[in-house]
């Protein structure tokens, strides 16, 4: 009998649910606030992912200056954000107003700019311009900032030689083809330089979407009339 009853005070001692030790529920907690952090940074880059693997943009869409000007019939098409001076990436469904005459050394200034759409560099060249039209929408002080001021370009990658891009300047739309598709250290600024022989965009953005680890620049030729 006495040795029944403690076989079952053994049992029932190793089957209790011992308390945890507090370095071991600390642990936890940081692994648990450490996979929220990058849920916050990474999220909607892979929700933008994910919309374009599901829906994929139309490439070939018509681009107006407003809603309503002329369209071919049974084509899709998109209304430049603004008809002043924007950019739209069919491929990627980018829409957006670009801020001008953007100090790019200036933190402050750059991103309250990204904060309402891409920046365009001060010093470089305007769309239609013989020159470098430089923009960028990836500058930050931190991985949640870049995060932020990121959005227009995440799918940014997508791009290959032969895509378009559309400038819009004055009610004018010009029209783009990419050239050349890189990733570059972060401290490259060479892709900066105004000067050029042709009318040419550079787009920049942080690589990967929701760090400042390097930079992805695409590279497009303005298309004659």
């Amino acid at each position: 009998m006495d040795l029944e009853k403690g076989t079952n005070k053994l049992v029932k001692r190793l089957t209790q649910a011992q308390p945890r030790p507090a370095l071991y529920r600390l642990g936890i907690g940081f692994v648990g606030l450490s996979l929220i952090a990058l849920l916050a940074i990474f999220y909607p880059a892979l929700t933008n992912e994910l919309k374009y693997r599901l829906s994929p943009p139309k490439a070939d869409a018509e681009v107006k200056l407003t809603s309503s000007d002329p369209q071919k019939e049974g084509k899709e098409y998109i209304v430049a954000a603004d008809p002043y001076l924007s950019i739209v990436i069919p491929k990627i469904g980018a829409n957006t107003k670009i801020i001008k005459d953007v100090d790019p050394t200036d933190s402050k200034v750059y991103q309250k700019a990204l904060m309402q759409g891409v920046a365009h560099a001060r010093g470089t060249a305007l769309p239609g311009q013989v020159g470098n039209v430089f923009l960028f929408a990836h500058s930050s002080d931190n991985f949640l900032n870049a995060n932020r001021y990121n959005a227009v370009f995440y799918l940014l990658n997508k791009m290959e030689k032969g895509d378009k891009i559309y400038l819009i300047f004055n009610r004018r739309k010009f029209v783009y083809t990419v050239t050349e598709v890189k990733i570059v250290p972060a401290e490259d600024i060479s892709y900066m330089d105004s000067e050029s022989d042709v009318a040419k965009v550079t787009l920049m953005t942080c690589w990967p979407a929701g760090t400042t680890l390097r930079r992805l620049v695409v590279v497009a030729d303005i298309l004659p009339d």
